[in-house]
């Protein structure tokens, strides 16, 4: 029961210290709404973008192994002159790796190119043609939305068909449906068999939306398979309740073997996984929290000395009152909570109104990036508990220097 009275009387307080200092507490509370808009902003974006980015991992798949020429490491030591000289992987150690693995469970041996796809008049530029052997769909994860899949036969007779992704589809056919019909590939013509449920863009940058699925049988007439260029890889994804370490020791010892490789050379080849990958935008993320805590960290600093100076004049304002309370029997925890609870009762109304414009601004940035932005209950309450930090650190003082005052001297003063 005290506590709610003092709660209530508090918020008023709070409430009065508003209303009464209008000016004053609009430039001391600003600093508390920047510094919370500033460090949340970060977090809602930050924890945005890591689920689009886990998500977008999650679709190449994260128990997938790639056998590249070109590993996924970047940095300032990136030794390109070693890796360059590399063989890149051919569709016949795709055979061999599949013949001898016994911890993967899927394999496919894919390159990728640019093209225009056409159709009549129409045409979608730089579409992304991914020429694929037939468990491809067993490995990447999408969704056929019209049509099918290939069939074995024209996987391994090389037929002249295709799946397109949802912007070639709404490209080239805008109202027509695009099974059946015929589209032009690097002079090729290629029957629709299917289209790709929309995705959306990719934080990794595969989208199966602008992609064109090609059988790998038929795209050695269109594109050299062998060729450094169109960057062929082999894709080997895990059995269930193998780790992706256990897959990748036992792959590099069968690439070794197949490329006759002597003890005491290196590896000419790379297996690479998508956690190499949200890794290194992770790196990102955080580099970006630390500049969104340093930022919110001085406009928060600006806004507790506001709190504080707000405090120290409520105090001086409410001296005499101070002392009437005193004389009647209140101690000096009540007066000590009081302003306290004020201080952090204003503090938060700052934190509030930052955590308001982080919402408003989710909408905007829906809007415009075309992504899914979630202001995430974690990051209102590590916005408020921020706020009410604050409130206790700059209203401590002034409300101990309240606590302590004598009630005569307290009732003297005007």
């Amino acid at each position: 029961m005290l506590f709610l009275t003092l709660f209530k009387e508090s918020f008023l307080f709070a409430i009065q210290a508003l209303v009464t200092n209008k000016l004053r507490s609009f430039l001391s509370l600003l600093g508390i709404t920047i510094g919370i808009f500033a460090i949340i902003s970060v977090f809602t974006m930050t924890d945005s973008l890591e689920f689009k980015l886990r998500d977008s991992v999650k679709s190449l798949g994260d128990n997938v192994i790639y056998i590249q020429k070109w590993p996924w490491t970047f940095g300032p030591d990136y030794p390109w002159w070693k890796y360059m000289n590399r063989p890149v992987p051919n569709i016949s150690e795709l055979d061999e790796v599949r013949r001898v693995c016994l911890k993967g469970e899927s394999f496919a041996f894919m390159v990728s190119a640019r093209g225009t796809a056409k159709y009549r008049s129409n045409s979608v530029e730089n579409s992304d043609l991914q020429c694929v052997s037939h468990e491809y769909d067993k490995i990447r994860s999408f969704e056929i939305v019209n049509g099918r899949y290939f069939s074995e036969t024209e996987s391994s007779s090389g037929r002249a068909v295709c799946i397109i992704g949802n912007t070639i589809a709404e490209g080239l056919f805008e109202s027509e449906d695009p099974i059946g019909k015929t589209i032009k590939v690097r002079d090729s013509k290629l029957a629709v068999i299917g289209v790709l449920k929309k995705e959306g863009e990719s934080m990794i940058g595969s989208n199966v939306d602008t992609q064109v699925l090609i059988p790998i049988n038929y795209a050695r007439n269109i594109v050299d398979l062998r060729s450094d260029r169109f960057e062929p890889v082999i894709l080997v994804k895990a059995k269930q309740g193998v780790s992706n370490d256990e897959l990748i020791d036992e792959l590099t010892g069968i690439m070794r073997g197949i490329r006759k490789l002597k003890p005491i050379a290196e590896d000419d080849f790379a297996l690479n996984q998508t956690s190499m990958l949200s890794a290194q935008v992770g790196d990102l993320f955080n580099v970006v929290g630390i500049a969104g805590w340093i930022i919110g960290g001085f406009s928060i600093l600006v806004g507790g000395f506001g709190i504080a100076n707000i405090m120290f004049v409520s105090v001086k304002e409410r001296t005499n009152l101070i002392g009437i309370q005193k004389s009647l029997g209140a101690k000096n925890y009540f007066i000590l909570l009081q302003f306290l609870a004020e201080a952090i009762m204003l503090s938060i109304i700052g934190g509030i109104i930052g955590l308001l414009l982080i919402y408003g601004g989710t909408f905007i940035v829906e809007s415009l990036m075309e992504m899914e932005v979630n202001l995430t209950q974690s990051n209102i309450i590590l916005g408020l508990t921020i706020s009410a930090l604050i409130g206790v650190v700059s209203g401590f003082v002034p409300a101990y220097n309240a606590s302590q005052l004598d009630p005569v001297e307290a009732i003297r003063t005007n």
